[in-house]
């Protein structure tokens, strides 16, 4: 699997979470919610130093990330990170391979 962040999101991200060159954006499954690919679970964002990566990309010198142990979640999906200008957030698909 792979991540996606376009340069809308990336800004949102670098906005939002007061994010510098260097830090990290994790992308985790969450009990609760609802999603396209895991029903119960939700996508959760924080900005935590990785542990164990199972796959990550780097966008404007921040690495966005999922840890190995979350990778079930995706179920083999890329992510992709989208921006949405009407809500004036990121939105998330979820692409098969």
């Amino acid at each position: 699997m792979k991540i996606f962040i376009s340069d809308k999101a990336a800004s949102w991200y670098k906005d939002e979470m007061l994010l510098k060159d260097g830090d990290y954006v994790r992308f985790f499954a969450r009990y609760g919610g609802c999603s396209t690919v895991q029903q119960g679970f939700s996508l959760g964002i924080s900005n935590e130093e990785p542990i164990n990566i199972g796959v990550s990309t780097n966008k404007n010198g921040i690495q966005y990330y999922i840890e190995e142990k979350d990778l079930w979640y995706f179920d083999g999906n890329d992510l992709y990170a989208e921006f949405n200008a009407d809500a004036n957030e990121p939105e998330y698909q979820y692409t098969e391979k």
